[in-house]
């Protein structure tokens, strides 16, 4: 596959990246976990994908979320939103809230709707994203920034294609057990080393893979300890709380399908302008690294520190389900044709089993909250 190149002065950024990595490497006797490499990649400070100004949204740029596609995913998403907040907080928490307009088109569809939304609050660790968002999002008095999570919350957080980006770790099936696929430095460039799965890994392969043991040798995937820690932590800020509820979307799989024997290299993903490609060590810093979700682990984790699994089901079933037809019809009533084709173009992709439909799935979690009749109709949790 042919990549454009970047601009020079960006790959005087990635360079600089690169050896700040290759550094670490040789201070960590020549081995750095694969999370690690991840974690610098994209959010080492002025330098990474996400702390340095490379991370490129929409048409232009290195990929485009389903929120940058068309307000009536944000408006959709308003109305799934509004009667969860009637049992907690007029608050909303938006995790990397992209270039602002998914908040601007949840915030449209309140003012449309007569609904209060007294806060909305971003969570944000790109200097530029923030910035793009603080221009659009300027007129809005309940808009602010955050730094960190809160200790307590209540209301309704929202993190659209956010956990996806969290660091992984990889590991390999031996004849012997579990390896741990980290990353060296040799001959001027970036290389796979593997070393035994220490204790700590060996118990969060245990918790994500039930059956690990029969998986077959050579058996490459990801381990979410990053997203598992998070969601504890989240639920231990959401479960002090009277009451408040969290938004996942995301693509991703429930346990047995991420881990079944058949996907044997994982889902290690990278985006890099508009091209999807496998190799994590192209043009450190000037990428995006993805990989799925294992939304039975994330279940299970917040489960266990006491919150509830509201639903979790498919984009395409939640989208409907919260309304999508509906708007898409009024558009229609309108007698605008043109924008009714265009955003009829644009629902269909978000639909499609071939498209963002089925992968991409939605997982609501909630402390406190009973569950509106639409999300029980289309609730597949049984499926986790």
């Amino acid at each position: 596959m042919e990549f454009p190149l970047p601009p020079a002065e960006a790959l005087v950024f990635s360079d600089a990246l690169k050896k700040q990595v290759t550094d670490r490497i040789e201070s960590q006797n020549g081995w750095i976990s694969f999370a690690d490499y991840m974690a610098c990649v994209l959010y080492e400070p002025g330098l990474g994908y996400y702390s340095g100004g490379s991370a490129n949204l929409g048409e232009s740029g290195d990929f485009v979320t389903a929120s940058e596609m068309s307000p009536l995913y944000g408006h959709t998403l308003a109305d799934a939103v509004i009667p969860l907040m009637r049992q907690t907080e007029p608050k909303i928490l938006e995790l990397g809230a992209g270039t602002g307009r998914l908040a601007r088109d949840v915030l449209d569809r309140f003012s449309s709707s007569g609904v209060t939304c007294d806060c909305y609050e971003i969570l944000e660790v790109s200097p530029e994203l923030r910035q793009r968002q603080q221009a659009m999002l300027g007129k809005y008095r309940q808009i602010g920034w955050l730094d960190s999570l809160p200790e307590c919350f209540e209301g309704v957080l929202i993190a659209n294609e956010v956990l996806d980006a969290m660091p992984v770790q990889l590991v390999v099936r031996r004849k012997t057990g579990w390896y741990e696929l980290g990353v060296g430095y040799r001959e001027g460039r970036f290389v796979f080393d593997e070393r035994p799965a220490s204790s700590a890994l060996a118990d969060s392969i245990a918790f994500q893979i039930p059956d690990s043991g029969l998986l077959p040798e050579g058996y490459v995937t990801e381990i979410h300890t990053q997203a598992c820690a998070f969601i504890r932590s989240l639920a231990n800020r959401l479960a002090i709380g009277k009451a408040g509820a969290a938004i996942f979307v995301d693509y991703g799989f429930p346990g047995h399908e991420y881990y079944h024997p058949e996907r044997t290299a994982g889902t290690l993903m990278c985006h890099y302008r508009h091209r999807a490609h496998t190799d994590p060590f192209f043009l450190p810093g000037l990428q995006d690294i993805t990989a799925h979700l294992d939304f039975t682990s994330l279940a299970r984790a917040a489960a266990e520190e006491g919150l509830d699994v509201l639903c979790y089901t498919t984009q395409a079933n939640f989208l409907i389900g919260s309304g999508l037809i509906g708007l898409v019809q009024n558009l229609s009533e309108k007698r605008d044709d043109a924008q009714f084709l265009l955003q009829s173009q644009v629902v269909q992709k978000l639909l499609s089993p071939a498209e963002m439909g089925e992968v991409f799935k939605v997982l609501i979690l909630g402390h406190n909250i009973t569950p509106p009749a639409f999300m029980l109709e289309i609730d597949k949790s049984g499926r986790l």
